[in-house]
Order: C-alpha cells, then sequence, then structure tokens
C-alpha cells in the first residue's frame, strides 16, 4: 500500500515521527507540492494524505489507483469531496484536534490585547523603566477581565472551551448561534448576532465560513461595536472584510482586533491589514501546538488503520465500502 503526504512540514517540521505510518504501507513524504507537483506525486498512492494541498476533481481523475484522501486537517474545502464520492473514495478528517489550542491562543490574543506585553518588555529593554521616576509605569489601557463581555459567534467545541476559559476569568459570556435550544442548560446568553456586536467587550469569532458568514464582519457590524471593544479571530479569513476592518482600525472606531487568519495565507504584501492600527497578527498558528499535532497524526493513523480493517472512522462523504 503507497501512502503519500503531500505538504508534510507543517504537521512535522521535524519534531514528530512518521513511524506509525511507515508500518503501515511505503510512505513518502512531500514537505510542500505545488499545484503543478499534485498529480505526478499521487500517481502511485492507493492512500493519499493532505493538509492544505488542494486534490480536485481533475486530479483524481487521473489517479485510478487511488482508494482513500486523509484530510489532516479538521476543514476539507481543500479536497473536493464530491468527486471522491462518485469514484467511491473516502475522504476522512481529524475532528477537533485543534480544540484546546485554539482557546489557549484566543486567551492569549486577549491578554495581549490587554496588557500589550512585547510592547512594554520592549519599552524596558530600551530603557524606559531604568529612566523613570516611578517603580512603575505605563498603566494605560490596564483593566480586568473579570466582569466583562465576551461574545462568541459559533458554539462549537472551540467556541465551549472559550466560553469555559471566559467563565473561569468571572466574564459575561453572550453568543450567537444559529439553534439556542441545544445549548439551553449553558450558562450563557444567546443573542442575535447583531446584539452581540453591540453589547461584547470582546468578540471572538469560532464559526465556520459558509455564504451566510462570509465578510460577516463589514462596515454596518463593525459600526455596531464599542469604541472600546476588541475583534478576535481564529477561525477562518473570510468571515471578515478586511478592508471594512482596517478602515474601522485606522478611525479608531473600535479599539483593536487580533487575528490568527487572513483571508489568503500567505497574505498578499498589499493586505490592508498588515498595516493596520492596533492589530496584532500571528501566521495561523493557534492549531499548531505539538499536542495538537500530536493528535492530528495519530488520529490520521487511526482513521487509515480503520479503512484498511474494512470500516471507515471520521468520514466526511458518501461511499460504500467493497
Amino acid at each position: 500500500m503507497n501512502i503519500v503526504i503531500l505538504d508534510g512540514y507543517t504537521i512535522n517540521p521535524g519534531d514528530l515521527d512518521w513511524a506509525a505510518l511507515e508500518k503501515l504501507g511505503n510512505l513518502t513524504v512531500y514537505d510542500r507540492t505545488n499545484p503543478d507537483e499534485v498529480l505526478s506525486r499521487s500517481v502511485n498512492a492507493d492512500i493519499l494524505l493532505t493538509n492544505k494541498t488542494k486534490i480536485t476533481q481533475e486530479v483524481m481523475g487521473y489517479l485510478p489507483q487511488l482508494k482513500y484522501i486523509g484530510e489532516m486537517a479538521t476543514g476539507f474545502d481543500n479536497v473536493d469531496v464530491r468527486s471522491a464520492a462518485e469514484r467511491n473514495i473516502p475522504v476522512c478528517n481529524v475532528p477537533g484536534y485543534s480544540t484546546l489550542s485554539v482557546a489557549q491562543l484566543t486567551f492569549a490574543f486577549i491578554l495581549e490585547l490587554i496588557y500589550k506585553t512585547g510592547k512594554r518588555s520592549d519599552t524596558v529593554h530600551d530603557g524606559a523603566w531604568v529612566k523613570s521616576k516611578d517603580f512603575s509605569y505605563g498603566f494605560k489601557g490596564l483593566f480586568e477581565l473579570s466582569g466583562k463581555t465576551i461574545a462568541i459567534i459559533g458554539l462549537g467545541q472551540i467556541g465551549m472551551a472559550v466560553a469555559r476559559i471566559a467563565e473561569a476569568f468571572g466574564m459575561k459570556v453572550i453568543a450567537s448561534v444559529r439553534n439556542p435550544a441545544k445549548y439551553e442548560q449553558l450558562n450563557i446568553q444567546f443573542l442575535s448576532r447583531e446584539d452581540c456586536f453591540q453589547q461584547a467587550d470582546f468578540i471572538s469569532l469560532h464559526c465556520p465560513l459558509t455564504d451566510d458568514t462570509r465578510h460577516m464582519v463589514n462596515d454596518t457590524m463593525l459600526a455596531l461595536m464599542k469604541p472600546t471593544a476588541y475583534l478576535i479571530n481564529t477561525a477562518r479569513g473570510a468571515l471578515i472584510n478586511e478592508n471594512d476592518l482596517n478602515k474601522a482600525l485606522n478611525n479608531g472606531q473600535i479599539a483593536g482586533a487580533a487575528l490568527d487568519v487572513l483571508s489568503a495565507e500567505p497574505p498578499s504584501v498589499d493586505n490592508p491589514l498588515l498595516t493596520a492600527k492596533n492589530c496584532t497578527l500571528t501566521p495561523h498558528v493557534g492549531w499548531a501546538t505539538k499536542e495538537a499535532r500530536e493528535r492530528v497524526l495519530s488520529e490520521s493513523v487511526k482513521n487509515i488503520e480503520a479503512f484498511l480493517s474494512g470500516e471507515l472512522r471520521n468520514v466526511v462523504n458518501q461511499v460504500k465500502l467493497t
């Protein structure tokens, strides 16, 4: 059984071990694969694994040997799952592997927005504390999270983890979801998206990217926010109209934003948020703790083991095993 990984570097830049996959077949790992290389590298694969590399209908048409596609992530929009189903090729993903890691980054963002630890450290290293007339300085912008309101847009596994952490900080949690009835037992107030944007001190996005949510953060919604409020996005970059957010930040319409995702990754040099005021950016690292990547690898192995034993695990398309 030939197993090919098209973009192994993101999952394993050298600190993990491929041994468990090597036991399942003849393993070939490519760190990165350009679009024009996908076909040539996949042609002998029985099992094809990807993290972000696209596997299209056209490519699948030239891969008669292909029996299984493994998505080494939760999202699978880079794979044409319908075409895979037509060819009876299961596509299996890894749900929930990054929940704790992304929730952790969300609060790293929140605390950074309050304390600006990096900038404050820079002032110390630049000599400001040595020259200070007082034992302490730089109090502007500091406040406690207890009593503040966080709005969670989308209450899946990650949103729920963020809500639990927020409650531990003594924050009031409000949320906008499609079906509030299934969350009745939670100590969360469910409001419309508009009311969440109006009332929150922090707005944290944790919803999937759909036709309904694409560019949902735009001029209209940003205008509802308090001038002291912050926007956080660890979900999908295209949830935000980046030009509109750029204007809101540069005009002081909101206090700031912290984003781990952008609409294109890597971003183009002219992405407006790269130079926006009060905008903290990280390069899509929320998912990438070692523990989370270990879970991706472990669950991917379990998915393949199930397939080889005649079962399907974490399958996202409709197929029949023969």
